[in-house]
C-alpha cells in the first residue's frame, strides 16, 4: 500500500480524518459506483453483512486508518470522492471503525473547514462561503464562516430531518425506556437517561453506553427506523441518551451522548443527530421559529441547532435543519504500512 495522507481535524471534540482519493497523483483504491449513494453501498458490501463480507481494497485503508497504532476504536473520517453531479462541490464517503454511514454533521463541518483552509473552495477574508458535498443520504452543504483570513465557525445543512416513531417502549437490563425514532440522514433513536435514573456524564459513560448498545438493538426491526430510501438509510444507527437542563432565553437546551454503529461515543453533541432532535422537539411544540437548541456533549462543547423557515407545513417530508458549530485542524500525516510488520493493518481494544 502507497503512503495515505491524510489531514485531521476535529469537530466540537470528534475527529474527523479526510482522506482526498480525488487529489492529483494519487493511487488510492475507490469504490465503484455512479452517486456517492452507490459508492457508499459498494463499500458497505452485501446487505450490511454482519458476517464481515470482504469489502475490497479501499475498506482496507480505511481499517488501516482507524485502528490502532494509527488510529483507535473512536476515530472517524471520510474518503473525497467525486459527486453526483457539477452541483456540488465534492462527494464524501463516511467511515468509523465498524464501516460506514450515511451521514456525519460533525464530519461535514470538517470538510468545510478543510475545503476553505486547502483552497480547494475560495473563501473571503470576511463573511461566509457554502461548501456543497454529496453524502449517501442526499446533498448537504456546510456554510464557513469567515472573519480577519481565519475560519471562526461552520453551519450545516441537512438534508430534511422527519420522525418516524414516538413512545416506542424498549425494555433493558437498566429498565424501561420510552424511545423517539427520527430520521436525519440517518436513523437516531432518543431517549432521556432519567429513565434509567443517569445524567449524562462522564461518569456514568459505562451505563449509557449499555443503554446505548441495547435500545439499538431491540429496535433493529422496527417498523419506525425504516426509511422510504431503502435499506441504506434504514436501521438504528445511533442512539441518543440526552438530558434536559434550565432553557436558555433562545430555546431548549439538553445534554447528550450518542451511542453509534456498534458501541462507539461521539464526542460531539452529534451534528446529524443534532437535527434528529430538532424535529423530535419541533414537532412537540418545544422548537418556534427563530429559537435554537443549545445541544452540549458529553465533554461539554456546543453545537447551537435550529429549524429553517420554509414557509409552509413539514409534513411527510420532514424539517429543515442547520447546525453550528466549530472545526478545527489537528495535523497532516502520511502513513504507510511496512510490509514486515506483524500487526499489519493493526487492531482494536
Amino acid at each position: 500500500m502507497s503512503a495515505v495522507r491524510t489531514t485531521d481535524y476535529h469537530a466540537a471534540g470528534e475527529p474527523f480524518r479526510v482522506v482526498d482519493l480525488t487529489a492529483p497523483g494519487t493511487d488510492l483504491p475507490t469504490a465503484p459506483g455512479d452517486t456517492v449513494a452507490e459508492r457508499c453501498a459498494t463499500a458497505i458490501g452485501p446487505a450490511g453483512s454482519g458476517t464481515a463480507p470482504r469489502r475490497g481494497a479501499l475498506d482496507d485503508v480505511r481499517r488501516l486508518l482507524v485502528r490502532e497504532p494509527r488510529g483507535h476504536a473512536g476515530m472517524y473520517g471520510g474518503f473525497v470522492v467525486p459527486p453526483d453531479d457539477d452541483g456540488a462541490h465534492f462527494g464524501v464517503l463516511f467511515w468509523h471503525k465498524d464501516g460506514y454511514s450515511t451521514a456525519c454533521g460533525h464530519g461535514t463541518m470538517a470538510l468545510g473547514a478543510w475545503a476553505v483552509d486547502s483552497g480547494r473552495v475560495p473563501a473571503p477574508d470576511d463573511g461566509g462561503v457554502r461548501v456543497r458535498v454529496d453524502v449517501p443520504s442526499g446533498r448537504v452543504a456546510a456554510t464557513v464562516h469567515r472573519s480577519g483570513g481565519r475560519t471562526t465557525g461552520v453551519t450545516f445543512r441537512n438534508v430534511p430531518a422527519r420522525v418516524g416513531a414516538r413512545k416506542v417502549p424498549v425494555a433493558t437490563t437498566l429498565g424501561l425506556a420510552e424511545v423517539d425514532i427520527a430520521h436525519a440522514g440517518a436513523c437516531y433513536a432518543s431517549v432521556a437517561a432519567r429513565d434509567f435514573g443517569l445524567d449524562v456524564s462522564t461518569a456514568t459513560l459505562p451505563s449509557l453506553l449499555r443503554a446505548g448498545q441495547e435500545i439499538r438493538a431491540a429496535l433493529a426491526t422496527h417498523p419506525g427506523t425504516w426509511h422510504p430510501g431503502g435499506p441504506l438509510l434504514s436501521g438504528v444507527y445511533g442512539v441518543i441518551l440526552y438530558e434536559e437542563l434550565p432553557d436558555t432565553p433562545f430555546g431548549p437546551h439538553q445534554r447528550n451522548v450518542t451511542v453509534f454503529a456498534d458501541g462507539q461515543i461521539d464526542r460531539s453533541p452529534c451534528g446529524s443527530g443534532t437535527s434528529a432532535r430538532l424535529a423530535l422537539l419541533a414537532e412537540d411544540g418545544r422548537l418556534g421559529e427563530g429559537e435554537d437548541l443549545l445541544h452540549e456533549s458529553v465533554i461539554g462543547t456546543v453545537f447551537t441547532g435550529r429549524v429553517v423557515p420554509t414557509g409552509g407545513a413539514a409534513g411527510a417530508a420532514g424539517v429543515v435543519t442547520e447546525v453550528t458549530g466549530t472545526a478545527y485542524r489537528t495535523g497532516e500525516h502520511a502513513f504507510t504500512l511496512d510490509p514486515h510488520d506483524a500487526l499489519g493493518a493493526g487492531f482494536l481494544l
